[in-house]
């Protein structure tokens, strides 16, 4: 049996509460602000994230308990395998792959997006052609990749200065939020007077509220790079729980922030109705002027940079962690001769996050939503391992060395697979506020058949494997009961 490479532990606690919350948070709470008002009003907006945040805090139970009782590279892949086998670890590690890179590429997108608002004659230049209705340009390509590669750059050269980078950026992102508040709540003429009325009139109240909590998996996608990262902590694995509720928490807070101090500026209705490339940026300016637009836009690069970083380090352990399983090549678990890092990976995630810009921003976007289905597929695989884990009592069935008697705990994981089949649903039901639109479905269909080709290939050298090499290569123990169906 060939040796198991391991990362370095270095990541420490605070570093690890930034990447999720950094993760968690990028360009759409301070970009789109404007779009969910006008389908939910202020209100329904500040009450769907609150919602989404509590049902991703009942699934982040039974990542706190994995992550402890398994604290390796690949999260949600180790945790497929440990419940169902090998088989399942694949579909799971193949849908959070391409997530992850999808966001990674939108981040990098968005950033580009942020020059186009308020530098337009020095993006809309170099013209390349339409996609989809959207003009690409060779010089927001160009910003892109740039930005790409510092990142990856800095990725390789150690995880110690990734995390450190994460939580500079986080700190200064939730400065930022805060001072936009304060700043427009003391200006004459804002302020909550503005906010009514608190829902939409053109639908029901619950209906403004679902299409928001429908859209939590995407909001708060970033707290499972925990996970990704948990081979590499510097402390116990027991903290990680904790990490994630306060990411989850801090997340949930800054997003309610930012529909706050957008709603706050005018009536909120007759922002949208200004119709504005970026609504929350336009609204700031007017009122707070060039400095206000300045605090904004330095929030903003920091929320877009923290996603770039954590989405980095996730895909290049998720990678890493599927190579050393054998089902990606052995080239993903090679490491960095000086630094240590997953190199490989890093440098494949910004490649093809490289690719995105030059098919246009509306295609990335379908990508995008379609990515969602695998991150949620990815919580239902968590929770329902945390769950067959769990016992109501020492039954016949039980375990000392594999099962955990935890009545309440199981209870919750269970809540965790009905709120990621609720997600699902809402997703892939048409008529559902959240439904994927024919572009994304094509694309999901699309990556789902490659996923199933690529498996056909590698199944027959896959199933191989002893189930014991296998569960030495992905848990780093030899003698840890999980299944190993086909």
């Amino acid at each position: 049996m060939e040796e198991r490479q391991t990362l370095k532990q270095s990541l420490k606690p605070h570093w690890v509460w930034a990447i999720a919350l950094g993760s968690s948070i990028g360009w759409g709470a301070f970009v789109q602000p404007t779009t969910w008002m006008e389908g939910s009003g202020p209100l329904g907006v500040i009450i769907g994230f609150c919602i989404g945040a509590l049902l991703m805090m009942l699934i982040a139970v039974s990542y706190g308990f994995l992550i402890k009782s398994f604290p390796v590279s690949g999260g949600e892949f180790a945790y497929a395998f440990i419940s169902l086998g090998r088989t399942h670890a694949f579909i799971c590690g193949w849908f959070l792959t391409l997530g992850y890179i999808c966001i990674v590429a939108l981040n990098a997108s968005a950033f580009s997006l942020m020059f186009k608002f308020v530098f337009p004659p020095l993006i809309e230049n170099m013209h390349l052609y339409q996609v989809a209705g959207w003009d690409v340009y060779f010089t927001e390509i160009l910003i892109a990749s740039v930005t790409l590669a510092i990142f990856g750059y800095f990725n390789i050269k150690g995880t110690g200065l990734s995390g450190q980078m994460q939580f500079v950026f986080c700190t200064i992102m939730v400065i930022g939020v805060i001072a936009i508040t304060f700043m427009v709540g003391i200006q004459p003429g804002a302020g909550l007077n503005n906010v009514a009325p608190l829902f939409p009139t053109e639908t029901t109240t619950f209906a403004a509220i679902i299409s928001i909590v429908a859209i939590a998996p995407w909001a708060y996608v970033g707290f499972d790079n925990v996970p990704q990262a948990a081979e590499e902590f510097h402390f116990s694995s027991r903290k990680a729980f904790m990490l994630i509720i306060l990411a989850i928490f801090f997340a949930a807070l800054l997003y309610s922030l930012m529909i706050i101090a957008t709603s706050m500026i005018a009536p909120w209705q007759d922002l949208i109705a200004q119709n504005e490339v970026w609504g929350t940026g336009a609204a700031i300016q007017d009122l707070l002027g060039t400095m206000g637009l300045v605090i904004l836009m330095v929030a903003l690069t920091m929320g877009i940079f923290t996603g770039l970083n954590g989405f980095i380090i996730s895909s290049s352990r998720l990678m890493f962690a599927m190579s050393r399983a054998k089902i990606l090549p052995d080239v993903f678990s090679k490491l960095h001769p000086k630094h240590k890092t997953p190199y490989v990976g890093i440098i494949f995630t910004v490649i093809v996050a490289m690719l995105a810009p030059w098919f246009g921003r509306e295609v990335l976007g379908w990508v995008v939503d379609m990515s969602s289905i695998g991150v949620t597929i990815a919580y239902f695989y968590t929770c329902y391992t945390a769950f067959s884990l769990f016992k109501w009592s020492k039954g016949r069935e039980f375990n000392p060395k594999k099962h955990v008697v935890a009545p309440l705990k199981k209870t919750i994981a269970g809540l965790g697979m009905l709120a990621s089949i609720t997600f699902l649903g809402l997703l892939l039901i048409p008529g559902s506020p959240a439904a994927l639109g024919m572009e994304s479905m094509i694309a999901l269909i699309a990556w789902i058949a490659l996923g199933f080709i690529f498996y056909l290939t590698k199944r027959t050298e896959f199933n191989k494997i002893p189930k014991e090499e296998l569960n030495y290569l992905i848990l780093g123990n030899k003698k840890v009961e999980a299944k190993n169906r086909g």
